[in-house]
Protein backbone atom coordinates (compact mmCIF):
# COMPACT_ATOMS: atom_id res chain seq x y z
CA UNK A 1 0.00 0.00 0.00
CA UNK A 2 1.74 3.67 -0.66
CA UNK A 3 0.60 6.60 0.88
CA UNK A 4 0.04 9.51 -1.41
CA UNK A 5 -0.49 13.19 -0.59
CA UNK A 6 -4.32 14.57 -0.68
CA UNK A 7 -4.84 17.79 -2.58
CA UNK A 8 -5.40 20.73 -0.07
CA UNK A 9 -8.76 21.20 -0.49
CA UNK A 10 -11.59 21.75 2.06
CA UNK A 11 -14.74 19.71 2.46
CA UNK A 12 -16.92 23.00 1.68
CA UNK A 13 -15.21 24.45 -1.29
CA UNK A 14 -15.17 20.68 -3.44
CA UNK A 15 -18.81 20.78 -2.36
CA UNK A 16 -19.38 24.01 -3.84
CA UNK A 17 -17.31 23.68 -6.63
CA UNK A 18 -19.64 20.71 -7.49
CA UNK A 19 -23.23 22.45 -7.18
CA UNK A 20 -22.68 26.09 -8.15
CA UNK A 21 -23.49 25.50 -11.30
CA UNK A 22 -25.86 22.81 -10.90
CA UNK A 23 -29.12 23.25 -13.21
CA UNK A 24 -32.17 24.01 -13.01
CA UNK A 25 -31.94 26.60 -9.97
CA UNK A 26 -34.42 24.76 -8.27
CA UNK A 27 -32.19 22.24 -7.65
CA UNK A 28 -28.88 24.09 -7.39
CA UNK A 29 -30.74 25.68 -4.22
CA UNK A 30 -31.86 22.17 -2.86
CA UNK A 31 -27.57 21.43 -3.12
CA UNK A 32 -26.86 24.71 -1.43
CA UNK A 33 -29.33 24.28 1.94
CA UNK A 34 -27.25 21.28 2.71
CA UNK A 35 -23.65 23.21 2.94
CA UNK A 36 -23.99 23.33 6.68
CA UNK A 37 -24.61 19.06 6.84
CA UNK A 38 -21.77 18.77 4.84
CA UNK A 39 -19.38 21.10 6.54
CA UNK A 40 -20.36 19.59 9.60
CA UNK A 41 -19.83 16.40 8.38
CA UNK A 42 -16.33 16.70 7.21
CA UNK A 43 -15.51 17.91 10.60
CA UNK A 44 -16.81 14.77 12.00
CA UNK A 45 -14.39 12.87 9.32
CA UNK A 46 -11.59 14.80 10.39
CA UNK A 47 -11.94 14.43 14.15
CA UNK A 48 -12.89 10.28 13.08
CA UNK A 49 -9.50 10.02 11.33
CA UNK A 50 -7.36 11.19 13.31
CA UNK A 51 -8.21 9.51 16.47
CA UNK A 52 -8.52 6.57 14.52
CA UNK A 53 -12.13 6.02 15.39
CA UNK A 54 -13.74 5.87 11.59
CA UNK A 55 -15.27 2.98 12.77
CA UNK A 56 -17.66 4.97 15.61
CA UNK A 57 -19.26 6.60 12.55
CA UNK A 58 -23.04 6.40 12.76
CA UNK A 59 -25.07 6.51 9.20
CA UNK A 60 -27.65 8.98 10.77
CA UNK A 61 -25.25 11.46 11.54
CA UNK A 62 -24.22 11.84 7.71
CA UNK A 63 -28.29 12.16 6.06
CA UNK A 64 -29.44 14.08 4.32
CA UNK A 65 -33.50 14.46 3.79
CA UNK A 66 -33.57 17.08 1.43
CA UNK A 67 -33.14 16.31 -1.44
CA UNK A 68 -33.39 12.52 -0.85
CA UNK A 69 -29.95 10.79 -0.42
CA UNK A 70 -29.49 8.92 -4.02
CA UNK A 71 -30.68 11.94 -5.30
CA UNK A 72 -28.03 14.00 -3.90
CA UNK A 73 -25.34 11.38 -4.22
CA UNK A 74 -26.25 12.16 -7.89
CA UNK A 75 -26.10 15.34 -8.35
CA UNK A 76 -23.74 16.43 -6.24
CA UNK A 77 -20.51 13.82 -7.17
CA UNK A 78 -21.98 11.94 -9.96
CA UNK A 79 -22.91 15.46 -11.98
CA UNK A 80 -20.65 17.52 -10.07
CA UNK A 81 -17.57 16.02 -10.67
CA UNK A 82 -18.52 16.25 -14.65
CA UNK A 83 -18.85 20.24 -13.92
CA UNK A 84 -16.09 21.99 -15.13
CA UNK A 85 -14.83 22.53 -11.72
CA UNK A 86 -15.95 19.16 -10.32
CA UNK A 87 -13.77 17.76 -13.03
CA UNK A 88 -10.42 19.55 -12.06
CA UNK A 89 -11.04 18.30 -8.33
CA UNK A 90 -11.70 14.67 -9.83
CA UNK A 91 -8.32 15.19 -12.20
CA UNK A 92 -5.84 16.50 -9.18
CA UNK A 93 -7.29 13.41 -7.48
CA UNK A 94 -6.68 10.56 -10.14
CA UNK A 95 -3.02 12.53 -10.61
CA UNK A 96 -2.13 12.15 -7.38
CA UNK A 97 -0.71 8.38 -7.15
CA UNK A 98 2.73 7.36 -7.99
CA UNK A 99 3.30 5.88 -11.50
CA UNK A 100 -0.66 5.89 -11.83
CA UNK A 101 -0.53 3.12 -9.49
CA UNK A 102 -3.24 2.41 -6.60
CA UNK A 103 -2.63 3.29 -3.05
CA UNK A 104 -4.45 -0.03 -2.11
CA UNK A 105 -2.71 -2.43 -3.27
CA UNK A 106 0.23 -0.92 -5.21
CA UNK A 107 0.06 -3.13 -8.05
CA UNK A 108 -3.52 -2.25 -9.72
CA UNK A 109 -3.29 1.02 -12.57
CA UNK A 110 -6.10 3.84 -10.93
CA UNK A 111 -9.15 4.21 -13.22
CA UNK A 112 -11.81 5.15 -10.61
CA UNK A 113 -12.46 7.21 -7.72
CA UNK A 114 -13.59 4.85 -4.54
CA UNK A 115 -15.23 6.12 -1.17
CA UNK A 116 -13.19 5.25 2.07
CA UNK A 117 -16.88 5.75 3.74
CA UNK A 118 -19.40 4.75 1.27
CA UNK A 119 -21.16 7.02 -0.08
CA UNK A 120 -24.36 5.38 -0.46
CA UNK A 121 -24.70 5.09 3.47
CA UNK A 122 -22.71 8.24 4.03
CA UNK A 123 -24.21 10.83 1.31
CA UNK A 124 -22.93 13.89 3.38
CA UNK A 125 -19.41 12.59 2.71
CA UNK A 126 -19.50 11.63 -1.42
CA UNK A 127 -17.47 14.70 -2.56
CA UNK A 128 -15.84 15.18 0.55
CA UNK A 129 -11.76 15.22 -0.74
CA UNK A 130 -10.81 12.91 2.23
CA UNK A 131 -12.80 10.64 1.23
CA UNK A 132 -12.32 10.29 -2.10
CA UNK A 133 -9.30 7.95 -2.97
CA UNK A 134 -8.20 6.95 -6.64
CA UNK A 135 -8.19 3.05 -6.74
CA UNK A 136 -8.19 0.51 -9.00
CA UNK A 137 -11.30 -1.44 -10.53
CA UNK A 138 -10.28 -4.82 -8.19
CA UNK A 139 -9.96 -2.66 -5.64
CA UNK A 140 -13.07 -0.69 -6.07
CA UNK A 141 -14.90 -3.75 -6.91
CA UNK A 142 -13.76 -5.49 -3.55
CA UNK A 143 -14.51 -2.72 -1.14
CA UNK A 144 -18.02 -2.45 -2.51
CA UNK A 145 -20.21 -0.57 0.19
CA UNK A 146 -18.05 -1.87 3.33
CA UNK A 147 -17.66 0.01 6.64
CA UNK A 148 -15.44 -0.84 9.45
CA UNK A 149 -17.19 -2.79 12.47
CA UNK A 150 -14.07 -2.30 14.70
CA UNK A 151 -10.65 0.04 14.86
CA UNK A 152 -8.75 -3.34 13.91
CA UNK A 153 -10.99 -3.50 10.48
CA UNK A 154 -10.27 -0.31 9.33
CA UNK A 155 -8.66 -0.54 6.03
CA UNK A 156 -5.54 1.94 5.43
CA UNK A 157 -6.48 5.19 4.66
CA UNK A 158 -3.53 6.26 1.64
CA UNK A 159 -3.73 10.04 2.83
CA UNK A 160 -3.15 9.57 6.67
CA UNK A 161 -1.60 6.37 7.22
CA UNK A 162 2.38 6.91 6.37
CA UNK A 163 3.99 3.57 6.57
CA UNK A 164 5.95 3.39 3.08
CA UNK A 165 9.22 3.38 5.05
CA UNK A 166 9.01 0.22 7.29
CA UNK A 167 9.41 -3.21 6.32
CA UNK A 168 5.96 -5.38 6.54
CA UNK A 169 5.81 -7.49 3.59
CA UNK A 170 8.16 -10.71 3.52
CA UNK A 171 7.79 -13.86 1.38
CA UNK A 172 8.99 -17.70 1.48
CA UNK A 173 9.73 -19.48 -1.45
CA UNK A 174 7.88 -23.28 -2.27
CA UNK A 175 9.17 -25.29 -4.45
CA UNK A 176 6.69 -27.86 -6.33
CA UNK A 177 7.70 -30.47 -9.31
CA UNK A 178 10.82 -28.32 -10.17
CA UNK A 179 8.92 -25.29 -9.69
CA UNK A 180 9.55 -22.27 -7.94
CA UNK A 181 6.84 -20.20 -6.30
CA UNK A 182 6.32 -17.50 -3.80
CA UNK A 183 4.16 -16.75 -1.01
CA UNK A 184 3.47 -13.62 0.67
CA UNK A 185 2.66 -12.43 4.09
CA UNK A 186 2.76 -9.55 6.57
CA UNK A 187 4.93 -9.59 9.78
CA UNK A 188 4.32 -6.41 11.57
CA UNK A 189 7.40 -4.31 12.64
CA UNK A 190 7.87 -4.74 16.54
CA UNK A 191 7.30 -0.57 16.94
CA UNK A 192 3.91 -0.87 15.48
CA UNK A 193 1.04 -0.52 18.11
CA UNK A 194 -1.20 -3.34 18.22
CA UNK A 195 -4.12 -1.64 16.41
CA UNK A 196 -1.91 -0.59 13.09
CA UNK A 197 -0.43 -4.43 13.05
CA UNK A 198 -4.27 -5.90 12.78
CA UNK A 199 -4.99 -3.09 10.35
CA UNK A 200 -2.34 -3.76 7.81
CA UNK A 201 -2.74 -7.72 8.31
CA UNK A 202 -6.35 -7.31 7.96
CA UNK A 203 -5.91 -5.16 4.72
CA UNK A 204 -3.49 -7.19 3.21
CA UNK A 205 -6.69 -10.29 3.82
CA UNK A 206 -9.37 -8.28 2.57
CA UNK A 207 -7.93 -7.55 -0.67
CA UNK A 208 -6.51 -10.84 -1.05
CA UNK A 209 -2.69 -8.91 -2.05
CA UNK A 210 -1.20 -11.88 -1.07
CA UNK A 211 -2.73 -13.92 -4.11
CA UNK A 212 -2.32 -10.85 -5.74
CA UNK A 213 1.40 -10.90 -5.23
CA UNK A 214 1.92 -14.23 -5.82
CA UNK A 215 1.33 -13.95 -9.36
CA UNK A 216 3.44 -10.77 -9.55
CA UNK A 217 6.07 -13.09 -8.70
CA UNK A 218 5.32 -15.59 -11.19
CA UNK A 219 6.18 -12.67 -13.76
CA UNK A 220 8.94 -11.72 -12.32
CA UNK A 221 10.33 -15.74 -12.28
CA UNK A 222 9.00 -15.63 -15.21
CA UNK A 223 11.39 -13.13 -16.57
CA UNK A 224 14.28 -13.79 -15.14
CA UNK A 225 15.14 -17.06 -15.48
CA UNK A 226 16.76 -17.11 -18.82
CA UNK A 227 19.58 -14.42 -17.59
CA UNK A 228 19.60 -16.53 -14.67
CA UNK A 229 20.40 -19.55 -16.29
CA UNK A 230 23.63 -17.29 -17.61
CA UNK A 231 24.44 -16.44 -14.48
CA UNK A 232 24.92 -19.72 -13.38
CA UNK A 233 26.85 -20.79 -16.21
CA UNK A 234 29.13 -18.22 -15.66
CA UNK A 235 30.09 -18.19 -12.14
CA UNK A 236 27.21 -20.33 -10.46
CA UNK A 237 25.05 -19.83 -7.30
CA UNK A 238 27.10 -16.85 -5.71
CA UNK A 239 26.47 -14.75 -8.75
CA UNK A 240 23.07 -15.66 -9.10
CA UNK A 241 22.14 -14.45 -5.52
CA UNK A 242 24.55 -11.25 -6.02
CA UNK A 243 22.09 -10.29 -8.87
CA UNK A 244 19.14 -11.05 -7.08
CA UNK A 245 20.22 -9.51 -4.37
CA UNK A 246 21.05 -6.20 -6.55
CA UNK A 247 17.79 -6.41 -7.85
CA UNK A 248 16.26 -6.47 -4.58
CA UNK A 249 18.24 -3.26 -3.18
CA UNK A 250 17.37 -1.28 -5.56
CA UNK A 251 13.88 -2.20 -5.45
CA UNK A 252 13.72 -1.39 -1.74
CA UNK A 253 15.33 1.88 -2.20
CA UNK A 254 11.66 2.93 -3.47
CA UNK A 255 9.39 0.99 -1.56
CA UNK A 256 10.20 -0.56 1.45
CA UNK A 257 7.60 -3.29 0.61
CA UNK A 258 7.92 -3.75 -2.95
CA UNK A 259 6.83 -6.52 -4.20
CA UNK A 260 9.39 -6.98 -7.00
CA UNK A 261 11.72 -6.36 -4.49
CA UNK A 262 10.59 -8.61 -1.54
CA UNK A 263 10.50 -11.51 -4.66
CA UNK A 264 14.19 -10.41 -5.42
CA UNK A 265 14.88 -11.24 -1.71
CA UNK A 266 13.39 -13.90 -0.95
CA UNK A 267 15.01 -15.66 -4.42
CA UNK A 268 18.48 -14.74 -3.32
CA UNK A 269 17.87 -16.29 0.66
CA UNK A 270 16.81 -19.35 -1.10
CA UNK A 271 20.15 -21.65 -1.48
CA UNK A 272 17.77 -24.59 -3.53
CA UNK A 273 16.82 -21.83 -6.24
CA UNK A 274 20.70 -19.98 -6.65
CA UNK A 275 21.70 -23.01 -7.73
CA UNK A 276 19.51 -24.13 -10.24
Amino acid sequence: MWPIKMPLLKPVDSFLACVRTSRPRERREKLLAVEGTVRKAGQALRCATSSRTLHTLQEEDFAVDSPPAKDFVEWAYGNGMETVQGSKIRDALMAAPRDERCPMCSTGIVRQLDHIVPKSRFPALCVDPLNLVPVCERCNLRKGNMHPRTAEETLLHPYLDRIPHDRWLHGRTVHDHGMVRLEFFVTPPPSWDSTLASRVTHHFGFFELGQLYASEAVRTVSDVTYRLHLLRARGGAAVVRRYLEEEAETRFAVDANSVSGVTYSTLAADDRYCQG
